[in-house]
């Protein structure tokens, strides 16, 4: 016979996400929202953006510009060596430059899977008639895309229930491009849900390391700087 109330707890500890603790801040998240450092086997600190290095992590839930001036002023190698519970490491100078091309590279290499698995669409005619059909979870445009493709784009989305405004994708479109392994991707269309959620979470979290970035809520990319608990809570 089942207990109800065994279920219940059952039920809970299936819905409970771990928390990680920020080095620098000691604010609190889940694996999702904060960004896990390892340590290389010479001692380097590096970025695990997959957070699937072996070894004991740190986890960081800042900006780069506050993980630059943690770096710069000394602040972030105590942190670290308290969290790695070792001495003996190295921090590289760059640290915060390596995150944001790890984060960046994770998204890209998103974007060529959800392409690779059919479930991203690119091409002005393809779009306009999936968005108007209600068939796109997600619009994505390229930095250097015209207004006016944008605008006609945007208005069939929201005719077929989607959203507002695409997103404004934070690079232009030679290395959309490249990311997709296609000609000329001026805009992009995500076909299914899940992928769509995907390639947001993978989007999410390069904004919130680079600081507030309107491009990826419609209008013009703005990568800047800003505090981490405020660009963490837009995601």
């Amino acid at each position: 016979m089942r207990n109800p109330r065994n279920d219940d707890l059952a039920l809970a500890d299936e819905r409970h996400v771990p928390e990680r603790t920020c080095v620098l801040t000691r604010r609190k998240g889940t694996k999702d929202e904060l960004i896990r450092l390892a340590l290389s086997p010479d001692g380097e600190v590096a970025p695990d953006i997959r957070a699937r290095a072996p070894g004991r992590g740190a986890w960081i839930g800042v900006t780069r510009a506050e993980l630059d001036t943690a770096n710069a002023k000394g602040k972030l190698k105590p942190a670290l060596q308290r969290a790695f519970k070792v001495n003996d490491i190295s921090v590289p100078a760059d640290l915060g430059e390596r995150t944001g091309a790890a984060l960046r590279q994770a998204a890209l290499d998103r974007l060529g899977m959800e392409a690779r698995a059919g479930n991203l669409i690119n091409g002005f005619d393809r779009i306009e008639n999936a968005a108007r059909s209600g068939n796109v979870h997600l619009l994505i445009h390229a930095a250097d895309a015209g207004e006016d493709g944008n605008r006609s784009l945007d208005q069939a989305w929201r005719v077929g229930g989607g959203g507002p405004r695409g997103m404004i994708f934070p690079l232009d479109r030679t290395i959309l491009s490249m990311a997709l392994g296609r000609d000329n991707v001026v805009h992009v269309a995500l076909t299914d849900p899940a992928a769509a959620s995907r390639v947001s979470h993978a989007l999410g979290r390069w904004r919130a390391f680079n600081g507030p970035d309107r491009g990826l809520e419609g209008g013009e990319p703005a990568l800047g700087t800003g505090s981490a608990e405020d660009n963490l809570a837009k995601e």
